[in-house]
């Protein structure tokens, strides 16, 4: 906040369209002004009578203003190392389609030692596994590995495999497996921990080619009025360079517009051993807008490769049951005794669990924190939640833990409708309604935030948003709804996805209130003012973090 001679300095008013503060009443201004990185009054005409000759006057025209976004799961350093790399997130999720944009990247990249890249979908290939034989009709010259867009699996070529030695009597590693032919011969297709098999003979990114790729993915996610998030891998995992050196030097430089907290990753294999090494990273990595005070704990995989914890085993997609239940990274004993350890000094878990063993076992770590601890305001959240037992939605509540919503994925698309639904006892199955049960969840008292996880969906709140209101895609209109029964309100998924991960966060951002951040975000429209299935037209068209201008779309 600003002051001349004893006199407020407003440096700009917002006014002439609806404000939607996101505060505990979810009440509606249509001025607002800031000074320095501070709102310092929200309200109607009297705001503008703060206006002075040097105030910025910003007109709304009618379009909506809310609080900056703020993802609480996202993975900005591989989005943007994808967008540098071959990126297949655009391209039609249909197999010829990636072959011809690989073999595109191949032909205007020869000289790149290996081919990397990312955002295949499972729905695009038979049983959501791709062939080594198609990837090198494409790259038959050199390695070639690259991510599907859950971050879960990867597809590689012959030359990858066999320089990873990987042949039909390597054996599944723990914690992941090998996709095979019916010789055993391994197919080309790596899930979870077998992806490590190959992606650690992958040359390590440079420190100038990581920041490129955070500055690509911060501009990506400033334009659609993403103001700050959560990090949800800062550590090595997978094929994915460690971003943390990357925000610490941006940090430093102050190239950093964004908030950014970093959940430092939690090894598999070990326990409460590596904590001080956490104590330290998390000293360490402290910079300007920048702190890494999170732990990631990833508790199981996906569902679509039958990864994912469930009290249930899958079945074989003519409803007959299976052996497989999924796998836990990690023994819930260890986490019941890690945790307590972790609140107490002072990190905050933020848990991925896809199935709903997996999220028991998250929710019965915490639970033991509160034994051990009583109630400290840890703000620990479990996200994907995406099959959640009933009996476990109150617990959210009762344990104070935050159900951290990825909402575009509640949708009937191929994945759903292929390579989940079938593997769950199919559509009459009970455990199958009880997937993102979000309504049910804000019923029960839960706080909700948000994410995206991008690079595994687009990071587009508003797309997201659309979803969590309407269970239907957007651009979908008249389309079947999953589960409508779980839909939010627009209200309700909008401050999930501002107030909610803000919150979770512990940032003073969030809600639009005198002394609150300057985070703003000004849609395109008022999609309060329309059909609910208009909600996913809305873009972004500018960005403010700190009272400061950061995107202003063309």
């Amino acid at each position: 906040m600003q002051t001349t001679e004893g006199r407020l300095v407003v440096d700009a008013i917002f006014t002439n369209g609806p404000i939607y503060t996101a505060d505990a009443a979810r009440s509606w201004a249509t001025s607002l002004a800031i000074s320095g990185d501070r709102i310092v009054a929200v309200g109607h005409d009297e705001v503008l009578e703060l206006r002075t000759a040097a105030t910025e006057v910003v007109d709304l025209r009618g379009r909506l203003l809310t609080p900056g976004f703020v993802d609480s799961h996202v993975h900005p350093a591989w989005g943007g190392l994808d967008m540098l790399r071959c990126d297949l997130a655009g391209t039609d999720p249909d197999r010829d389609a990636y072959l011809a944009t690989i073999a595109a990247y191949v032909a205007s990249h020869p000289d790149e030692p290996w081919l990397l890249g990312g955002g295949w979908a499972m729905a695009a290939f038979p049983g959501g596994t791709p062939l080594a034989s198609d990837l090198d009709r494409v790259v038959p010259d050199r390695p070639a590995f690259i991510t599907n867009r859950d971050g879960h699996g990867a597809w590689a070529n012959a030359v990858a495999l066999r320089m990873a030695g990987i042949d039909a009597s390597t054996p599944d590693p723990a914690d992941g497996r090998i996709e095979r032919l019916a010789d055993g011969s391994p197919s080309g297709t790596l899930h979870e921990g077998a992806m490590t098999l190959v992606n650690r003979l992958i040359p390590v990114e440079s420190p100038e080619r990581m920041r490129e790729g955070l500055l690509v993915a911060q501009a990506h996610l400033h334009s659609l009025g993403v103001t700050g998030w959560q990090d949800a891998i800062l550590g090595d995992y997978g094929d994915a360079p460690n971003p943390g050196p990357a925000y610490l030097a941006l940090a430093e430089a102050g190239e950093l517009t964004a908030r950014v907290r970093g959940a430092l990753w939690w090894e598999r294999g070990r326990g409460v051993e590596q904590i001080p090494e956490l104590v330290e990273r998390r000293a360490a990595w402290q910079a300007g807008t920048f702190a890494a005070t999170s732990v990631k704990i990833m508790q199981d995989g996906v569902a679509e490769n039958f990864t994912a914890g469930m009290l249930e085993p899958y079945c074989d997609g003519h409803g007959h049951a299976t052996a497989n239940d999924g796998l836990s990274f990690h023994d819930p004993a260890v986490l019941a005794e890690a945790l307590p350890e972790l609140e107490r000094l002072g990190f905050q878990a933020h848990f991925h669990a896809i199935g709903d063993r997996a999220v028991r076992e998250c929710l019965d770590a915490v639970a033991a924190a509160r034994a051990a601890n009583g109630w400290i305001d840890g703000r620990h959240h479990i996200s994907h939640i995406q099959v959640v037992h009933p009996d476990d939605r109150q617990r959210f509540r009762e344990l104070g833990v935050a159900a951290n919503m990825q909402m575009l994925w509640a949708v009937y698309e191929d994945q759903m409708l292929d390579l989940t639904i079938p593997f769950l006892g199919g559509e009459a199955a009970e455990r199958v309604s009880w997937q993102y049960p979000f309504a049910s969840l804000a019923a029960a008292g839960a706080t909700l935030a948000a994410g995206s996880d991008w690079s595994v969906s687009t990071p587009d709140p508003w797309a997201a948003i659309h979803v969590g209101v309407t269970r239907t895609e957007p651009g979908t209109r008249g389309h079947r709804p999953f589960l409508p029964e779980q839909a939010l309100t627009l209200p309700t998924a909008l401050s999930a996805y501002t107030a909610g991960s803000a919150w979770v966060n512990r940032w003073e951002c969030g809600t639009l209130a005198a002394g609150r951040l300057a985070d703003l975000a000004i849609a395109s429209r008022d999609p309060f003012g329309g059909d609910a299935e208009e909600i996913g037209d809305t873009v972004n068209d500018e960005t403010w973090v700190g009272g400061r201008r950061v995107h202003v779309r063309e």
